[in-house]
């Protein structure tokens, strides 16, 4: 059997110093809808701009306005930001950042270019790919594939520090952005596929000491974690809550990985993430629930201290990484208003906390063929309260080591990866681009050497059967009823981020290249247009010189386009993604650029 990696990024953003709340800069250009100054559009991951020059009546006028080549091949995700008159674009491997001046027809002012290591692509695994650059006290900030941290002089490029974060030769990659908050940024880790330890970083913003670290797994002291004030659903962890769920040392390769997106309430002073599987993917080589993997984490921002957790996936037998954006809302509940966090995991199920607290209100089916498990139990009087009840048929680790499960919905690559959703506080609803996909799972025996892959499972995928034969949808989302509103069907998983807007209208891109304009309400499809690539980068808006302009990198690859990007032929390779996505290469090239839409001037 063969044996692949998959391994994806980090992310986050950056800050300076506020005494009570986030940076300042951060905060001002977030207010400011002309801008677009952090990748998920504000701390509180909306993805939503108030601009509504572009709305549902005009879309279908929308042209091309300029395009930028990047130069690059493989994945393009996340998206560029604006700054005042300047737009800061990214590429995948080598990371090379652009500064281009909107007032001069995208002049490039300047060109940063990291000279890294080559060797960290293999260790990468699911492509090259980097999910943004990040503003804060005129500083750009950027990840690299190596975890170099890197501090930019945001008008001149010139390097203002920079800090390694892991060690590739042990399998420590870097995919995700950072979060800018306060006086530091936050930075994650990936490398689960190769048996790494994960963790969270602060780092100060001026001049990148390191503040915290917060481990995912092992001792309390380590994590951050109180053993008495650190809750899960209203009850104290307890001492060595993540140790005690491990055999022996297995925990100090345990996995966990921090690579998805990271928001920040400002009221609470808490940042909110996910953590990733547990090592390795074989669940009967590591007895118990494996905590605190699969885990929605509240750490205090100053400290690193969590507040609480809670566990979607406790001894992950699929891949269902807990990654995903934890979106931010203020919203009514049994007519009460409600701090809520809305979080839709990898597993199928979507879920809505109370932010505050950690008390589980909703977590219900975002795509009706999850059938890993038959619900989340919501009784609270339950020895098995907040956890998922697993089918028998589709469990890894019942079915034993060497046996085919098959069947299992979603596949490992989840209902959704971390390709955002978006919030419209006008329409109270969540945009979710998702994977319509299942799949065959084999675990066998692997044993761990430090910087090799550390998977122990054989997966193939295919689009979800008796279904409408495609591979993905695109859907509106009650948060507060765990109900799905409309759904649009897509030929292939929809791996680009959303992106809503005051006129009434939601953007998304697809894996054959089209960038789409649905109708907020109701999802009639309303404009369309195909780039040259395959589209997993997140869409974004701006207002430059009083117009509004709508951007996407295109550029084919991730996970669902590893195929493509990578050349691989082996229905097996990538964890089973190139078999599933095959026909892509029927609709799409390779291809890095940026294109951006605006309306016909009269």
């Amino acid at each position: 059997m063969r044996k692949v990696a998959i391994a994806a990024g980090l992310m986050g953003a950056a800050a300076f110093v506020m005494p009570v709340f986030a940076n300042d800069s951060v905060t001002e250009i977030t207010k400011d809808p002309k801008q677009w100054g952090i990748q998920t559009g504000d701390y509180s991951n909306h993805r939503f701009s108030k601009l509504d020059e572009i709305n549902a009546s005009n879309v279908k006028k929308l042209q091309v306005a300029w395009t930028f080549s990047t130069g690059v091949l493989r994945g393009h995700e996340g998206a560029p930001l604006v700054i005042g008159n300047m737009m800061y674009v990214h590429t995948p491997f080598p990371n090379n950042v652009f500064a281009l001046n909107l007032d001069e027809g995208g002049k490039i002012v300047w060109k940063y270019e990291p000279k890294q290591d080559p060797s960290v692509i293999p260790v990468m695994c699911c492509d090259t790919v980097n999910r943004g650059l990040a503003y804060a006290d005129n500083t750009i900030f950027l990840h690299q594939a190596d975890t170099t941290v890197v501090a930019l002089d945001a008008k001149t490029g010139q390097k203002k520090w920079s800090v390694v974060n892991g060690d590739p030769k042990k399998g420590e990659t870097n995919t995700a952005t950072v979060l800018p908050v306060k006086d530091k940024v936050i930075v994650g880790i990936s490398g689960a596929e190769f048996g790494v330890r994960s963790h969270v970083t602060a780092y100060n913003i001026a001049d990148g000491k390191m503040a915290w670290r917060g481990y995912s797994v092992g001792p309390d002291e380590e994590m951050l974690v109180d053993p008495e004030k650190t809750t899960e659903l209203g009850k104290p962890i307890g001492k060595d809550s993540s140790l005690k769920t491990w055999q022996g040392d297995q925990w100090k390769t345990g996995g966990g990985s921090t690579w998805g997106w990271y928001s920040y309430d400002p009221k609470t002073n808490l940042m909110y993430y996910g953590t990733g599987n547990p090592s390795t993917w074989n669940p009967k080589q590591r007895p118990g629930d494996n905590k605190w993997s699969m885990t929605i984490f509240a750490r205090d921002v100053d400290t690193g201290k969590a507040k609480w957790v809670y566990q979607m996936t406790p001894h992950d037998e699929w891949d269902y990484d807990g990654i995903n954006e934890m979106i931010l809302t203020d919203q009514k509940i049994d007519g009460k208003e409600r701090n809520l966090l809305t979080h839709f995991d990898r597993n199928g199920f979507g879920y809505t906390l109370d932010r505050v607290t950690g008390e589980l209100l909703v977590a219900e089916k975002y795509d009706p063929v999850v059938n890993w498990a038959t619900k989340v139990d919501m009784d609270k009087s339950s020895k098995t309260y907040g956890r998922p009840l697993v089918v028998s048929k589709y469990s890894t680790e019942q079915n034993g080591e060497d046996v085919n499960s098959q069947g299992i919905c979603p596949a490992a690559l989840g209902t959704k990866d971390q390709q955002p959703a978006a919030y419209s506080p006008e329409t109270e609803l969540f945009y979710v681009p998702t994977n319509h996909v299942c799949m065959d799972y084999e675990p066998f025996k692997v044993s761990y050497t430090a910087g090799q892959p550390y998977v122990g499972a054989t997966l193939s995928m295919y689009p979800a059967p008796n279904s409408h034969g495609g591979m993905g949808n695109f859907i509106a989302w009650d948060g507060k009823k765990g109900k799905i509103v409309w759904s649009n069907k897509e030929q292939f998983s929809v791996w680009s981020g959303a992106l809503a807007t005051a006129g009434g209208i939601v953007f998304y891109g697809t894996l054959e290249g089209y960038l789409k304009a649905v109708d907020a309400k109701t999802g009639k499809e309303l404009y369309k247009f195909k780039t040259p690539s395959g589209i997993i980068g997140n869409v974004m808006t701006y207002e430059h010189k009083g117009k509004q302009y709508v951007a996407v990198l295109s550029g084919v690859g991730g996970w669902a386009g590893i195929g493509l990007a990578a050349g691989l032929t082996n229905a097996t390779d990538g964890l089973g993604a190139v078999g599933g996505y095959a026909a892509l290469s029927q609709y799409t090239a390779l291809g890095g650029q940026l294109t951006v839409f605006t309306l016909p001037t009269n």
